[in-house]
């Protein structure tokens, strides 16, 4: 038979109602009489019913993360970190993919709500006045997405994009093509921004319109970049510079020798492919704890921005 709660709290010389507060509230339980319980718990192989605890306590032990592309390698890290420090914290994750698609995304958060304690929305692409109105009804944490008096957890893309710009300067590059991701992407917006900022009075920018944040849209976008006579090009995020080295090599194009390929993100294929990818490395992993940090604490205005770094490969060379 089930170990139930009145076993436990027998063994441990406590009342059921002392057990209950151990494992779902222990900040009110005396240290000793608490790590006795959670001992004595786990050597009779206990666990809690989260539907009864749920009763209790409010809440449900669950927690929802919507990602807009799972199919894009940068979403899978950021997973990766949501569910082991949801696992540290007895907590189970649901998991949606919004097929970057806007309209689906307030839908899903409605729907996940009742079965949840809070949300964290990754690289929502939804407008801003609808977010905020999702944040009053649902307890949430954006994760690379910023808004006034919204929990989020953000990377800091200024020093990322003075980090890429002051290393193609140092290879004597001056004309510079931006590959733009999304016009719906606050991360897009983020590195026009910050890229226009640092670039000023130090390269020409050229910047040659969005694509799909994909594999496809560098290709797509190649020709166009040749086109500028560039000698470098600084791409969305790495899947959009994987297409460009893709369709430059099949031009017959030298990478680094003719032109310069930089990413962002840095997932796993960029030190994968030939040549190497240089690109900015984003915190994933660690943007995922730190959005269920957020999330289990209830901090409504707090805001972390985690640091970058570049990662020099292969792809980048003299101008």
């Amino acid at each position: 038979m089930a170990v139930t709660i009145k076993d436990v709290a027998r063994a441990a010389g406590v009342s059921a109602a002392t057990v209950t507060r151990a494992l779902s509230n222990p900040e009110v339980v005396r240290p000793s009489t608490r790590d006795r319980v959670k001992e004595i718990a786990a050597s009779l192989g206990y666990h809690p019913n989260r539907a009864a605890r749920g009763l209790i306590t409010g809440r449900t032990g669950n927690l929802g993360l919507l990602v807009p592309d799972l199919g894009n390698p940068f979403f899978p890290s950021i997973v990766k970190g949501v569910q082991a420090r949801a696992h540290e914290a007895d907590h189970a994750v649901f998991l949606a993919d919004t097929d970057e698609d806007p309209a689906a995304e307030a839908g899903l958060v409605r729907k996940l709500a009742k079965q949840v304690d809070g949300v964290l929305l990754c690289s929502p692409r939804m407008a801003e006045a609808e977010l905020r109105e999702l944040a009053a009804e649902v307890p949430v944490v954006l994760l690379y997405r910023r808004i006034p008096g919204v929990p989020s957890v953000t990377a800091e893309f200024l020093d990322g994009m003075r980090q890429a710009v002051s290393h193609l300067v140092a290879l004597g590059h001056r004309r510079v093509a931006y590959v733009a991701g999304p016009r719906s992407s606050w991360a897009n917006r983020e590195r026009v921004r910050s890229l226009r900022a640092v670039a000023k009075g130090k390269v020409e920018l050229v910047e040659t319109g969005n694509v799909a944040p994909q594999f496809e849209g560098g290709v797509s976008v190649a020709d166009r970049v040749l086109a500028e006579r560039v000698t470098a090009v600084i791409a969305y995020n790495d899947l959009v510079a994987l297409g460009l080295l893709h369709r430059f090599a099949a031009r017959g194009v030298g990478v680094p020798g003719d032109i310069s390929v930089l990413g962002f993100d840095d997932i796993p294929l960029s030190a994968m492919v030939h040549p190497a990818l240089t690109t900015v490395a984003l915190p994933k992993e660690l943007a995922g704890q730190a959005g269920v940090d957020l999330l289990l604490r209830r901090h409504d205005k707090e805001r972390r921005e985690l640091p970058t770094q570049l990662m020099v490969r292969g792809s980048t060379g003299p101008a």
